[in-house]
């Protein structure tokens, strides 16, 4: 049987050609592609703008970022800045933005603990303990977020009692389908002194905890610094408050009519929100944890449980300063997550920047590519910090750990 000789054309692998070209290694025949695909770019770009603004044109909105100084005329129900209806476009986008960071920040604080708790109740020896945290993590992860704010605005907060039958603390911590109503603290004329103490025992606490590592490395010298910790960041706040009195005085809210007056006024949307946000991350932030605790090898528990350790204190003391470096980097994903998945508030109506800048604001103005592209900018800057602070922490934790 004759046989053909005649070399078979290789297949034209168009993937692997671009991704030379595009990477600068196919000579000047790429660097010419490399041109004229980002003149396409450009030309894109171009396109995308001027029909842009020819369709604002003839919707007669004007573009620019000068919708921002004119005067809002709504209201928002949580401002944690001082804001009015009269003021303008850009005080409702920080009130907006503060309202994001706090609800963020907040569920990121309760997720870590919850988290961390759960996680480790999973890997606990106690039979029950461990199948009810595995529980949580297979329940609450599997079932998508919208629901459970919806779950925790409709179905737990709502069914609480009306303001006349709220439930009240010592009559001055009211809960009702209105929010939580607690005292509102007001600083007196020793507020900034009783502040100024408060830091300057902050930073002495600092310095003692130092100069203790410091002698307990150099000199092997273990130092108690507790009792003068303790003294300082108590004793010298107390003395300040007795010598220049009181430094706040409390307004405490009030029934008046259908709803509480005065005082702090925590919106139930805000609640729902929150626990929704930090159960739900929390699920896999537990995952996270038990994962890098289990990437510690075996042998660093057993060398605590040969010193004498108690399991929590290997644990503690061994184990998670270890499991750290593996556990901050899918952390910090969390913690992005977090922070986009607060914009979901807009289904509960909670006043975050999704909701009163990238949503009223907008439809009055009608400045929608301004305003998306703001916001677009801002939640990247959010998750760029954070992720330098993350990354900042896991660089100190390797230096401390001499890797």
């Amino acid at each position: 049987m004759a046989t053909s000789t005649e070399a078979r054309k290789p297949p034209l692998q168009l993937v692997a050609k671009l991704r030379r070209v595009l990477g600068g290694q196919a000579g000047w025949s790429g660097f010419v592609l490399q041109i004229v695909f980002v003149a396409a770019l450009v030309w894109i770009g171009y396109e995308i703008v001027e029909n842009a603004r020819s369709n604002l044109a003839a919707q007669k909105i004007a573009s620019g970022f000068g919708f921002l100084s004119n005067t809002a005329g709504f209201a928002v129900s949580q401002a944690l800045i001082p804001y009015s209806e009269s003021d303008t476009y850009l005080q409702v986008f920080f009130v907006g933005l503060v309202n994001t960071l706090v609800v963020s920040l907040i569920g990121i604080f309760f997720a870590t603990i919850i988290g961390f708790i759960v996680g480790l109740g999973r890997m606990s020896p106690n039979w029950l303990l461990a199948r009810i945290a595995g529980g949580y993590v297979e329940l609450i992860r599997n079932l998508p977020l919208l629901f459970q704010i919806l779950f925790w605005y409709l179905a737990v907060l709502a069914t609480l009692p009306q303001p006349r039958q709220s439930i009240s603390l010592l009559d001055s911590f009211f809960l009702s389908n209105r929010g939580f109503g607690l005292p509102k603290p007001i600083g007196t004329e020793a507020f900034t002194a009783f502040a100024v103490a408060v830091i300057v025992a902050i930073i002495a606490a600092l310095v003692l905890r130092v100069y203790a590592r410091q002698q307990l490395f150099a000199k092997g010298r273990v130092i108690a610094v507790w009792p003068a910790t303790l003294g300082l960041l108590v004793g010298l706040p107390l003395l300040t408050a007795l010598v220049l009195g009181t430094p706040v005085t409390f307004e405490y809210p009030v029934l008046r009519g259908f709803n509480f007056s005065g005082g702090l006024r925590v919106l139930p949307e805000f609640v729902a929100l929150t626990l929704a946000l930090s159960t739900y991350t929390a699920a896999f932030i537990a995952e996270i944890v038990r994962a890098g605790v289990q990437s510690v090898h075996k042998g660093q528990s057993e060398a605590g449980a040969s010193l004498g350790l108690s399991r929590g204190a290997t644990l503690r003391l061994i184990v998670v300063p270890q499991a750290m470096r593996v556990i901050l980097p899918p952390l910090t994903n969390q913690y992005l997550n977090l922070t986009k998945n607060s914009s979901l508030a807009v289904a509960i109506g909670y006043p975050d920047l999704v909701s009163v800048f990238a949503g009223t604001t907008m439809s009055q103005t009608g400045q929608a590519i301004e305003i998306i592209a703001i916001t677009m900018a801002v939640y990247l800057v959010i998750s760029l910090v954070t992720s330098a602070i993350m990354s900042a922490y896991g660089w100190r934790i390797s230096r401390s750990m001499g890797a």
